[in-house]
């Protein structure tokens, strides 16, 4: 999955810190025990000590099969008296075994050759827990979307009115969410401002995200003073933009609305081009029209969009100043 480093090595970070905490827990439990039932660790050692003797008959004895056979039943005598005492004193037999979070893995975040499935599952978490840090994307599901703001009636100079507009559009980004993959297309939201561009993205972001796959969300301006940095400034050069291009789902909210450079004209094709010839899907919302992008950016930046981009425009009155007038 497409997660950046980031998120990867916060990830690993908390399963280290569940794993300490689990150690810690552990030596609590035997400070605990050493003080209120010396007698338990008596019996530890005489069962470590029989593991000694086993390992040494297999070494020097005359006899191993018999040594190993009067060691073995000792041993388990030992450790029957070791769980019957610690039951007797109301603590389970694994009290003072080192838990793991994870039985998988054993907090170590791989196995069978791979990630943990306790590790993407944090990564998740974490690529959630930082979209919210940036928008409130628990508020921007697909069920909290109301069509009621758009009205029947076609808009001036319009045939169709933007609640049919919108019930289509939503149609299709459910069905893109339902059905999201590493492949998928692209999209362009279009449409003036406070008509759901936002909510509508985020709505898939939560949806990817809930899949496993690794998204990165945040408005063109912030992504592009993000990239300066890096490229100009003190930051890891490089590190957003590798992130930008790799992960499964870009969404770059309020494209326009960004201090056009140089560097951000040729970062934002660069990004468009890339992710396109890689098969990797981006969703771009904007205000502007197809002639303002052309302005704005290059013609070739707006045909890599017309060519590589499913196409949605939103209609309808800006559904904030609706919720202001309707207090």
């Amino acid at each position: 999955m497409g997660y950046s480093r980031e998120i990867y090595l916060a990830a690993m970070q908390t399963l280290s810190q569940r794993r300490n905490a689990m150690r810690m827990q552990t030596e609590r439990r035997r400070a605990e025990l050493q003080a209120s039932l010396p007698e338990l660790f008596d019996l530890e050692r005489k069962i470590a000590s029989a593991g000694f003797e086993a390992a040494r008959a297999v070494l020097g004895s005359q006899n191993v099969e018999a040594d190993l056979e009067r060691l073995m039943q000792e041993n388990l005598r030992l450790q029957e008296e070791y769980n019957a005492l610690l039951s007797s004193h109301g603590y389970p037999e694994d009290y003072l075994l080192l838990q793991y979070c994870c039985p998988a893995c054993h907090d170590e975040g791989y196995c069978d050759g791979g990630l943990c499935e306790c590790v993407k599952e944090l990564m998740r978490q974490e690529a959630f827990r930082r979209l919210n840090e940036l928008t409130p994307a628990k508020d921007y599901t697909f069920e909290t979307f109301s069509l009621s703001y758009y009205p029947d009636e076609p808009l001036q100079n319009g045939n169709t009115s933007p609640r049919r507009q919108m019930e289509t559009i939503l149609r299709y980004c459910k069905a893109y969410a339902d059905s999201f993959g590493a492949h998928s297309r692209s999209i362009l939201m279009q449409g003036s401002t406070g008509l759901g561009k936002t909510h509508l993205s985020l709505a898939i972001a939560r949806a990817a995200i809930d899949k496993g796959f690794g998204v990165i969300y945040g408005s063109v301006q912030n992504l592009m003073a993000k990239l300066e940095e890096e490229r100009f400034g003190r930051g890891n050069e490089g590190e957003s933009a590798k992130a930008m291009l790799e992960c499964d789902l870009l969404i770059l909210d309020d494209l326009g609305t960004e201090f056009t450079t140089q560097f951000v004209t040729a970062s934002m094709y660069n990004l468009v081009n890339s992710r396109l010839l890689a098969a990797k899907p981006s969703i771009i919302s904007t205000n502007l029209s197809m002639k303002d992008l052309n302005d704005k950016y290059t013609e070739r930046f707006t045909s890599r969009i017309i060519g590589g981009y499913d196409r949605l425009v939103f209609l309808g009155r800006d559904i904030r100043q609706q919720k202001r007038q309707a207090r």
